[in-house]
């Protein structure tokens, strides 16, 4: 993967480009110490992938992010955790805290492969969910169809133009708009919780005022979802609306 790195540090790029050496299908192409010159750089160039810092001068990562093109992904590389929900608003691939652990970032780019693989695959077919029905509903993926249970569905997560359904028991990523798929769930079960997170409500385990915790993973609720999150599923809306 091409990538380039966006921090106004020097030893954060250091940093970066460092850990990016020691990391096997990733090739450094370029550093930048603003968005302003790494967007100069992006209308001439094809980038994978831009591990990009949040505070900066000039235009912030966040609003960087938002206009990269749409096979440009992003991870983000700052000290701060408190933008991590603006993150996924956003549509990042991961959120890295500094100093980073090169586990860490091996896991981040390992996870930005898989989806660029699958952003630039032409095996999956858009409009793929072929039948809903009462408990279950199929859906098109890897040239497979796969029935899902509505009670098995942990989680389903957006990014770009996929979807990934994460049940109890496997993964299934399938070519469609994260509303598309929300618009056609049971709402008296899964609610949108942020941009890129729609939530089985039964299936979460506990929460706090950022986060939604559902068996090993943590879901972050954006400050758009928030009220009605706790409105509707602390008093129980959600789970008896419509029975």
């Amino acid at each position: 993967m091409r990538c380039i790195v966006v921090d106004d540090e020097p030893l954060a790029r250091e940093g970066i480009a460092s850990l990016i050496s020691k990391t096997p299908g990733v090739e450094l192409v370029g550093t930048y110490t603003s968005a302003n010159a790494a967007a100069r750089f992006l209308s001439d160039e094809a980038v994978d992938l831009l591990f990009l810092d949040i505070q900066m001068p000039g235009m912030n990562g966040i609003d960087f992010a938002k206009s990269v093109p749409p096979l440009t992904l992003v991870i983000f590389t700052t000290a701060y955790a408190e933008y991590a929900l603006d993150s996924y608003e956003v549509e990042a691939v991961d959120y890295l805290i500094k100093p980073i652990r090169i586990e860490r970032f091996h896991k981040a780019v390992h996870k930005a492969s898989n989806y660029l693989d699958l952003l630039k695959s032409s095996s999956i077919s858009a409009n793929s969910i072929q039948q809903i029905t009462d408990g279950y509903f199929f859906v098109k993926a890897e040239r497979r169809i796969f029935k899902i249970q509505f009670n098995d569905i942990l989680f389903i997560e957006g990014l770009k133009d996929y979807v990934v359904i994460q049940t109890v028991s496997q993964k299934v990523i399938t070519a469609m708009n994260i509303k598309t798929i929300y618009d056609q769930l049971p709402q008296n079960t899964f609610a949108r919780v942020s941009k890129s997170y729609i939530i089985n409500m039964s299936q979460v385990t506990s929460f706090d005022n950022n986060t939604a915790f559902i068996d090993k993973y943590e879901i972050p609720i954006g400050d758009a979802y928030r009220t009605r999150f706790f409105d509707d599923f602390v008093t129980g809306k959600l789970l008896s609306r419509n029975r």
